[in-house]
């Protein structure tokens, strides 16, 4: 096989390859936006702007949310108010009054926290466990509450047993109302109820036997001058329930002794 000279064959033609620099770029697609989508954006400028101006104005012109734990004070009272429960034992419901002369002498009795501010709720116990800030207690906390300063848990339990309106039985959380009545009947009849302190508290009161009930009483309610928290009113509290006696008996047109029969 024979081979042209080197001036006859044909020439190849160098193919060059071009530097990343002269490489042609390719240009991104650029989105067309459709005039209907333009439109629909300039539509919601100005409501997004109202929302705005809206919100300034309330955050303006809002009232300001009242201090949460700051409850109503209350102010103390020479004479026992009267009980909001009507008929009962008079010697109980004096008793009564009396109890509340040294627990909590105050105008607003069936609010009253421990330390003297008011609880806003009444429709269970407020149970709100306030610091001790005198006596023996000092320190820990209480939860007495209303006219008889009802600790949470003693309030359950005799509700449980003493309370006229009881929750119906499907409540799950079975709440006793705290409304003033409702702490009057708890007491009246826990204070009546002979199998609960063993002795008959009203009988002894006809016997004129204040002393000794006061003292009995003392474990429970600890202000009636023979407990660990007696106060200024303590030591007042015989004369406090003769003047309270003799209130309640002109109300029933009772005469002393009392007679049940004729309440």
């Amino acid at each position: 096989m024979t081979s042209l000279p080197k001036d006859k064959q044909p020439r190849r033609r160098k193919r060059l390859r071009q530097s990343p620099r002269q490489q042609p770029r390719q240009q991104p697609q650029r989105r067309v936006k459709s005039r209907s989508a333009e439109s629909s954006n300039y539509a919601a400028l100005p409501v997004t702007a109202f929302l705005l101006l809206l919100t300034a104005w309330f955050i303006q012109n809002a009232p300001l949310p009242e201090r949460v734990g700051q409850p109503e004070q209350a102010s103390w009272v020479e004479y026992p108010e009267p009980l909001v429960m009507r008929g009962g034992d008079p010697h109980i419901r004096a008793l009564m009054r009396t109890i509340s002369a040294s627990e909590s002498n105050m105008d607003e009795p069936y609010r009253l926290l421990y330390g003297g501010k008011l609880a806003e709720d009444l429709s269970r116990h407020p149970d709100i466990c306030v610091e001790i800030v005198a006596g023996p207690n000092i320190g820990d906390c209480t939860t007495a509450a209303g006219r008889y300063q009802f600790l949470t848990t003693t309030w359950e339990a005799k509700a449980e047993e003493y309370h006229p309106n009881p929750p119906v039985w499907f409540d799950v959380w079975r709440e006793y109302s705290f409304q003033p009545e409702y702490q009057d009947a708890v007491v009246h009849s826990w204070l009546s109820d002979p199998s609960a302190w063993g002795v008959d508290i009203s009988e002894m009161l006809r016997q004129e036997r204040l002393d000794e009930v006061l003292y009995m009483l003392s474990g429970t309610w600890t202000s009636l001058g023979y407990g660990i928290e007696t106060n200024s009113m303590s030591s007042y509290l015989p004369q406090i329930y003769s003047a309270m006696l003799e209130e309640e008996l002109n109300q029933t047109g009772a005469t002393f002794p009392f007679d049940p029969g004729r309440s």
